[in-house]
């Protein structure tokens, strides 16, 4: 398979998880585009394995990594304004007020929890920042990047 003919594929495989984004939401059925999801991924990567012309020198992958790492830089503060938008919203209901009670009307309910959901996503989003290091500093010492060039 030729390269473009994998990005044809790749876009119309990204439509194709949109459109079962919007049944799995519409049948209230999360384990449609779950699944859907991980077989799009498992086909593309099937898929990228033909590619006949693909090139692949020290520069492509000089750029892959540097796109990579850009990519990481921007998601995680788009990742964690989103967690912080989730925990506001979250712990803007009235948390800990019994199900059963009778609210004023227009009182916001205890649901769905999302306040915990946005703060489970900032752990999580820690981790990944202090395993980020971890790493880094793993190669900066074994490739020798803190070692002095002068004699």
């Amino acid at each position: 398979m030729k390269q473009n003919t994998f990005y044809l594929l790749l876009g119309l495989i990204g439509l194709l998880e949109v459109g079962l984004f919007v049944i799995s939401v519409l049948l209230r059925n999360p384990l449609i585009i779950t699944v859907g999801f991980i077989m799009g991924v498992g086909l593309l990567y099937i898929a990228r394995m033909t590619i006949t012309d693909l090139k692949e020198d020290e520069r492509s992958v000089m750029i892959t990594q540097k796109a990579g790492f850009r990519t990481l830089e921007v998601f995680w503060v788009l990742f964690f304004a989103v967690s912080l938008g989730s925990a506001v919203i979250g712990f803007s209901t009235p948390l800990g007020i019994p199900p059963g009670k009778n609210l004023p009307p227009g009182f916001p309910r205890d649901e769905p929890h999302l306040g915990y959901f946005g703060i489970l996503q900032m752990i999580l989003l820690c981790c990944i920042a202090f395993l980020y290091i971890g790493f880094r500093v793993y190669y900066a010492r074994k490739y020798g990047e803190w070692d002095s060039d002068e004699e």
